[in-house]
């Protein structure tokens, strides 16, 4: 199969590898193994309940992790950063991929097929450890991600959404952030109406912390946004 996201640079592995310290996840060397690749945004890197080929350490960028629901809807549940293990609970439990995960930005991966993971560092202790580790870890971020529509306002989850969804490049600029999102889309994602969602980014607009142009939010008060998201789905 011909992948044409794929990356062919020695060079740029081994940087993010060491930036990452990839090597300490393994007691045997996987090098050989490993590719980098790139999803473009909007791009998914897992799609619910299809077979994954690939085991991935997100090394640069953002993806948004959301489950699809028995009524067909979406829901949001995290965002993985830098240095994120991807694959793990399919590893171990042999199932399809149990969620979406798209690429916020351009994300960059070291990639080693599972395939390869699962005959080879079945048994590798060093790397079974980093496994329960990462699996505990989104353990409990499933516990408050559960609780996180049900304890905090919408106001609260819509900030952190925004905040997600804008790049480090775009809040240099001098608009402050700009955000394209379809509005419907956003709702399902964050568990509620679409004409809820309008009433508060509405509010938001009033009190000048973020301006609608179409289907674009633009960040006008960065700080008082962040008072508002703290880390919700981080």
């Amino acid at each position: 199969m011909l992948f044409i996201n794929k990356i062919n640079d020695k060079l740029l592995l081994e940087r993010f590898k060491t930036l990452h310290d990839i090597d300490s996840y393994f007691n045997n060397d996987m090098t050989p193994y490993m590719e980098l690749r790139l999803f473009d945004k909007g791009e998914l890197i897992y799609k619910s309940n299809e077979e994954i080929d690939y085991f991935y350490f997100l090394v640069k960028g953002k993806c948004k992790v959301y489950t699809l629901l028995k009524n067909g809807k979406s829901l949001l549940l995290r965002f993985y950063n830098p240095l994120m293990v991807m694959g793990d609970l399919e590893f171990i439990s042999g199932c399809t991929a149990n969620c979406n995960v798209e690429a916020v930005h351009s994300c960059t991966f070291i990639a080693i097929p599972i395939d390869i993971i699962r005959n080879k560092a079945k048994d590798d202790a060093v790397f079974l450890g980093h496994i329960c580790k990462t699996l505990a870890e989104k353990l409990a971020t499933s516990a408050v991600s559960n609780s996180i529509n049900l304890l905090y306002p919408l106001e609260n989850r819509l900030a952190s959404y925004i905040l997600a969804l804008s790049s480090e490049e775009d809040i240099s600029t001098s608009l402050k952030g700009i955000v394209a999102e379809k509005f419907t889309e956003v709702a399902e994602l964050l568990g509620t109406s679409y004409r809820h969602l309008l009433r508060v980014i509405n509010k938001l607009c009033e009190q000048k912390i973020i301006a609608k142009d179409g289907n674009s939010l633009i960040i006008l008060d960065y700080e008082k946004l962040e008072d508002l998201a703290g880390d919700l789905y981080e």
